[in-house]
């Protein structure tokens, strides 16, 4: 049911603002006006127009999608990642009512915190019968394992989290408490980014509090909870993957805070210490910032089966020799059934009320709690105290009989593993929904971060409304919408996202910084490698094909049997270079009369391995996998080839006439992307690895069209096409026609692309740079012999050097083929191959986690 509309101004896309009967608004609240709050906001709406909003709406996308901002729903095995979704209108809350909040938030954040110390220490409250055995220990949450292990800090629970809601009445309820892993502060750091972009001119009128000092705040408690070297800590953030639904978050915050983003396998546990395993050799661990389950992080004392956590890792949290936050076993204060004793706990610990009541919750393990909810089944939610993998509920007023019945008997059977909560209607938010603002079901989650002796909340939060008008239920995974949450400030502010903090010196003095290098990880190290050798598969296939189709065009023109002849060349030698066997050496005419098949499945599909659509997919996700060491501009450059690729030729409708300008837009995007790397990055292992992939693939990729083109031999008009087109292909035309000005000859081509160090496109430049960046990788101390990698490369370049044209093109018999040339290739080619397995044995020691164990048994924390 609705109230009566509230009129609004039909230039903001809506005549009327239509409220949930019985149901507050953030807005309006129970009034038929706009709130006072509102008004200079909702009057720049009105001012903007309903085309505007909707136009920075859309910039709102682009800018998230640029930066790479998703979000993975769980189990979807179709689609890895999946496009964060903003409002362009924010919540307001005022100034006053945030207080209340942040108070509220700050008490409940410090009973968690004595629960927790009581609950893996003393155990006084389920001595004294505050709290029930049964409920603490029936909850997977507790971990046995973890009692003793927690460090006699001022402060345990270092981060938390809650999830509020507004009831009918405008007071703000707890729906949840999260404490194991809380998500969702990066979501909504980049949320209020975005917003400073596309609504700069509001912002900068409505004075609204910035974000930064709980980022700063963030920074400064994992410094705090250190148990060693705590003026300067090392502190890694332990991720499932990439697989897991908010990878994002987790490699955003390690390159906002300038920690490494690690995985379970690079770091080791090694007498009793936390170590990271980089290419630098271990680097001892102060601090954990864990986004994996507290269950999943020691397959030694915990769960036997995971392979997202560390052997050995609570030994060493035993040892007081590394700290995580937050600590294991936390988890338990999730417990839904802890609700309904927090009121008494409060008193117990506070002597207080408390200031944010939990959402009315009903604990069956007693017997008079549970006759109320068995009778009440209809007027309530029933949850489970252990989180179910979709982390639902059920909504008794939504059953039928049978179900009715089944729940009950489930219940009775097993009363301490349910709870019964109230319904609570939440308030709606306006939000701006197919042009035009209408009321949506709201969760704000808050953000709570451990200062010292006390704690510092996040002035805002993650806002998250519904998609559909009647839906109550709000979940991410179930297709939400994001706000940016604006308190709004008593005084002037300045507005905007988090910027660095500069430090402040005494007068006369210059300060003196050590710089700190941050490790790189070998699973790090390994996707940088693979990232360089993507892109450059991704140039070559790009420029062939490019290539092909211009030769392709001038048979359709000309009708020449010496064009058809060289295009048949080309096509044999795309074939070999992508490696998509039988393809254009298939023995069936039609394949090379008729190509334009082909030559889109090369394009466009995805699934076949060699494919420029495959390549760029991999080269994607590589990157994807270290999200956290590119800048803004150089992930916005990778999202730009993927997203150009797959919008105009992966998902559209295509014919061959278009392919030629896609692929020139493609290599400018391939090209821009190295620059931004070769400008940006550090000459440091990172670029070591990135540069190494690249040289090692370009050589690989050159050397295979070379075999499937100048080894054959050609009478003298094809020989002169092919020529041509391999010199266009590995752009080096106008190079050669500068150089030798003249017809082009065999033995210069090949001077140019195998022989000349000078030339960036040639083989042994690459071998050059390769043993260049392979002698600088960091060693074993003390070694001073060439490694096998190193001997390898180096073979493979002298036996280069050593060549001679004039020997190369000597022909022994009549095979077709120039064999010296081709000889000298293929053993290129092998040692190239043993350079590749080398160096991942010597630097590449991290497991291979499989994709289905990469994401936890049950959501991280949904949001």
């Amino acid at each position: 049911m609705h109230s009566s509309p509230i009129e609004l101004a039909n230039d903001i896309g809506v005549q009327f603002y239509e409220t949930r009967l019985g149901v507050y608004d953030e807005m309006v609240a129970t009034e038929h006006k706009v709130l006072p709050y509102w008004q200079d906001f909702i009057n720049a709406l009105e001012t903007m127009g309903s085309e505007e909003i909707e136009r920075r709406r859309r910039e709102a996308q682009r800018l998230l999608r640029e930066n790479g901002v998703t979000y993975n729903v769980y189990g979807d095995t179709q689609k890895l990642t999946r496009p964060w979704r903003l409002d362009p209108i924010p919540l307001l809350i005022s100034n006053e009512e945030w207080a209340v909040i942040d108070a509220g938030l700050k008490q409940r954040a410090m009973l968690l915190d004595f629960i927790l110390k009581d609950i893996y220490g003393e155990q006084a409250l389920l001595k004294k019968g505050l709290l029930p055995a049964e409920l603490i220990f029936a909850h997977q949450g507790f971990l046995h394992p973890c009692r003793g292990t927690l460090q006699n800090q001022p402060i345990d629970l270092t981060l938390y989290s809650a999830n509020l809601v507004r009831g009918d009445k405008g007071r703000f309820w707890v729906l949840d408490d999260r404490t194991q892993a809380p998500s969702g502060s990066g979501y909504a750091l980049e949320n209020r980014t975005v917003m400073t972009r596309v609504l700069p001119d509001i912002l900068r009128d409505i004075q609204v509090h910035r974000l930064s000092s709980f980022f700063k705040g963030l920074g400064k408690g994992l410094a705090n909870i250190a148990l060693h070297n705590k003026d300067n800590p090392r502190v890694v953030v332990l991720t499932p993957g990439p697989f897991n639904e908010t990878y994002f978050e987790h490699a955003y915050l390690a390159s906002y805070l300038g920690y490494t983003l690690v995985q379970g396998d690079d770091l080791t546990v090694r007498d009793g210490h936390v170590w990271l395993k980089s290419l630098e050799g271990l680097q001892h661990v102060d601090v954990i910032l864990r986004r994996v389950d507290d269950s999943f992080c020691d397959p030694l004392e915990l769960r036997i089966d995971s392979r997202l956590g560390v052997t050995g890792l609570l030994e060493a949290v035993r040892r007081g020799n590394v700290a995580i936050a937050n600590p294991l076993g936390s988890s338990v204060l999730e417990n839904p059934g802890l609700l309904a004793f927090l009121p008494k706990l409060a008193r117990y610990f506070l002597s207080e009320e408390l200031i944010l009541p939990s959402v009315a919750t009903w604990w069956c393990g007693q017997p008079r709690e549970r006759d109320f909810v068995l009778q009440n089944l209809d007027k309530l939610d029933i949850k489970q105290i252990n989180r179910r993998q979709d982390n639902g509920f059920l909504a008794g007023n939504s059953l039928s009989a049978a179900q009715k019945e089944a729940l009950k008997a489930a219940i009775i059977a097993k009363p301490h593993l349910y709870v019964g909560q109230e319904q609570v209607s939440p308030a709606t938010v306006p939000a701006f929904i197919s042009h035009r603002i209408q009321p949506r079901t709201a969760v704000l989650r808050s953000f709570v971060v451990a200062n010292g002796d006390g704690y510092l909340v996040m002035p805002g939060g993650l806002t998250r409304v519904a998609q559909d008008k009647d839906d109550v239920a709000v979940s991410n995974q179930a297709g939400g919408i994001s706000k940016d949450t604006w308190v709004l400030a008593s005084e002037a502010t300045n507005p905007g996202p988090p910027k660095p903090q500069l430090l402040r010196t005494p007068p006369n003095r210059v300060p003196v910084l050590d710089a700190i290098t941050e490790p790189l990880t070998s699973r790090a190290a390994d996707h940088l490698f693979w990232v360089g050798r993507y892109l450059e598969r991704t140039e070559a296939v790009a420029r062939l094909l490019r290539t092909v189709l211009l030769k392709y065009q001038d048979m359709l023109e000309f009708k020449d049997t010496v064009d058809s002849t060289a295009l048949a060349a080309l096509l044999h030698s795309l074939t070999h270079v992508t490696m998509t066997y039988p393809g254009f050496v298939s023995s069936h005419p039609d394949c090379l009369e008729q190509p334009q098949n082909e030559l889109l499945s090369l394009a466009k599909d995805s699934h076949r391995a060699g494919s420029l659509a495959a390549n760029i997919h991999a080269f994607v996700q590589s990157a994807y996998n270290i999200r956290d060491l590119w800048s803004q501009d150089t992930w916005r450059s990778v999202d730009n080839i993927q997203y150009r690729w797959n919008l105009r030729v992966v998902n559209g409708e295509i014919v061959i006439e278009q392919l030629q300008s896609y692929l020139d837009d493609l290599i400018t995007g391939v090209v821009a992307f190295s620059g931004l790397t070769s400008e940006t990055m550090t000459r440091e292992s990172g670029w070591l690895m990135l540069g190494s992939g690249r040289r090692l693939e370009r050589a690989l990729a050159l050397i295979s069209l070379l075999r499937a083109t100048l080894v054959q031999r050609y009478d003298a008009a094809v020989q002169n096409q092919v020529l041509e087109a391999v010199l266009f292909s590995t752009d080096s035309l106008i190079i050669y026609q500068r150089r030798y000005r003249s017809f082009i000859e065999l033995s210069a081509v090949l001077e140019l692309l195998l022989l000349d160090e000078s030339h960036p496109r040639s083989v042994t430049y690459q071998l050059r740079l390769l043993a260049e960046h392979i002698s600088a990788l960091p060693r074993e101390r003390g070694q001073r012999k060439l490694s096998e990698e190193e001997r390898l490369i180096i073979k493979a370049y002298t036996d280069l050097r050593l060549g001679n044209v004039v020997d190369l093109l000597k022909v022994d018999d009549d095979e077709g083929i120039y064999p010296h040339l081709e000889r000298l290739l293929a053993d290129t080619t092998k040692l190239l191959w043993g350079v590749a397995d080398t160096i991942a044995r010597a630097y590449f020691s991290h497991s291979q986690t499989s994709q289905l164990m990469t994401a936890n048994t049950i959501p991280e924390d949904e949001l």
